[in-house]
Formats: structure tokens, sequence, C-alpha cells
């Protein structure tokens, strides 16, 4: 889902190589992982790479609609991890981009290319979005196998981190009995399987879980939490020296952009199909 559930109740391994070489760009302010950093001739074959990891202030370009525009003068660009080909991401770094996978890891989509392998026992109610329902994230024995496979995609095409979407099932109403252990869980696997192939990870919204979750992600994104008196929940992330990549819809720029400023945070003010249009702060 691409923005509260609130507001629904209305191809390459190459190019991954060449993506974990590629310089950052004037503007990309970015971190090692903490007790990580550059080495000389990077790290060894098999050995998953430092993930990079967005600081607080970067601006940021997320779009997950329409013809992508490259050319948004951002250091970071958050697309669609199937949508978009290796040779997309290898553009955008060219041009001194990281870029973020965006893929749903909570929700079933019935659009996707692998839609056919998640069977039947773990599909839940419908989460507000067209042929989307909610996943058992409890039946990590079917769902890991499965997100390490998109994962997978994602590290083949070059991609920098990943953006894992509908990671507060346990909060909606989804048909199966969540629970917020089970959450934390689930999450925590999905931080793990990034990681593991040598990118970093952003939390999802989830703002209630953020003090347990915020030592497992990168950075975070968000959406609305202006509009909702809910900011102040991400200031762990901002705390930690992780950024929070945030989008309003509906406010004016005016009404929330002073604070972002203030505190931190990559806002900008978005249209609801996430497409090229954007008003950063």
């Amino acid at each position: 889902m691409r923005h509260p559930s609130r507001l629904l109740l209305v191809v390459g391994a190459v190019l991954a190589l060449l993506a974990a070489g590629c310089a950052a760009g004037p503007g990309d302010r970015e971190r090692p992982a903490p007790g990580t950093g550059p080495t000389a001739g990077g790290p060894p074959s098999g050995t998953p790479r430092a993930p990079w990891r967005p600081a607080p202030g970067t601006a940021w370009q997320w779009q997950l609609s329409g013809r992508l525009d490259p050319a948004v003068d951002v250091p970071v660009y958050d697309i669609d991890g199937f949508d978009h080909p290796a040779s997309a991401v290898a553009d955008l770094h060219r041009r001194g981009r990281r870029v973020i996978c965006y893929l749903s890891t909570g929700a079933w989509e019935d659009f996707r290319p692998d839609a056919a392998r998640f069977p039947a026992s773990v599909l839940g109610k419908g989460n507000g979005w067209e042929g989307e329902r909610w996943l058992d994230i409890r039946r990590t024995d079917v769902l890991e196998p499965l997100m390490a496979a998109r994962l997978d995609m994602c590290r083949a095409k070059g991609f920098d981190a990943v953006e894992p979407d509908n990671m507060d099932g346990y909060a909606n109403d989804t048909g199966f009995p969540l629970t917020a252990g089970d959450q934390l869980r689930y999450n925590r696997l999905v931080a793990r399987l990034a990681h593991a192939r040598g990118m970093s990870v952003a939390l999802k919204n989830d703002l209630d879980q953020i003090p347990e979750l915020v030592g497992d992600f990168d950075f975070a994104v968000n959406e609305q939490c202006a509009q909702y008196d809910e900011c102040d929940a991400l200031r762990p992330f901002l705390d930690a020296g992780k950024a929070v990549l945030h989008v309003e819809y509906e406010l004016p720029t005016r009404e929330f952009c002073p604070s972002a400023r203030r505190t931190g945070m990559s806002s900008m003010l978005k249209e609801y199909d996430l497409g090229v249009w954007r008003r950063p702060c």
C-alpha cells in the first residue's frame, strides 16, 4: 500500500557489481553502516558489501507510477523493483543517484510475475488496493523463500536499498490473528534478508514498533505523519543518524516543511499516484 491503511478505508548480476562500485553523486550524503567502511578493492568475492545508508535530510524522489523521469536533481530515487529493469537502475547510478527497490512484502499482488507462487493459504483479506491481499506473515516457511527471491531480484538489478511495504499487517484487519510479536519477527526477517544481500532496508510506516525496530533498519519511509500528528514517533531514527524519507499528500508544504527542516526529515509533497510530480521542502 502506498499510504497508511486508514486512508484505504477509501532483470543483470553484472550491473549489481557496477552498482556496488558506483561513486556517490556530489549531493549524496551517505554513511557506512556502523563498524564498516570502504576497503581497497571492495569486499571479497561472495561477501555482502557494506550497505549504503542515507543520512537525515537527504533529498529524494519517490516514483511508483508513470514513465520514469531520471532527471530529478536528487541523490536518492525510490522506484518499483518489478517495473524497472537493471538498465534503469544503472542509468540512475550513472547520474549519481542511489536507488531504492520498492517491494510489497506484507501483501500479495495479483499483477506480479511471481503471484502464482503464493499458496491460497497465506492470502488474507484485501488491503484496500485492487488486486492486493494481506499475507499471513506467521507462515515464514512459505514467505521467506519467496521474499528472498524478490530481494535477489533487487540485488541482481543493482539496487542499493529496499523499501518493503505493508509492514504493519498486525494493526489491520488481515483475516489472520496476527500479533505485534508476529510482526516484529517478520519485519526483522525481511531486514536480515536485505542485509545478507548487501542492501540497506527501510522500515515503512509501522510507527508503534519503531522503538523495537530502529536498530534493525537503516532508515524509515513514512507517509502522512504530519497530517496525523505522528512525526515525533520517528525521532528514534533521526536520533540514530538515520534518514526519515517522508511524504504528505494533503497538507500544504507550509504546514509541515518548517518542522521537517528543523528536525532533519527528508520531506516533500506528492500526489497519491506517486508519479513524477513532487514539491520538496
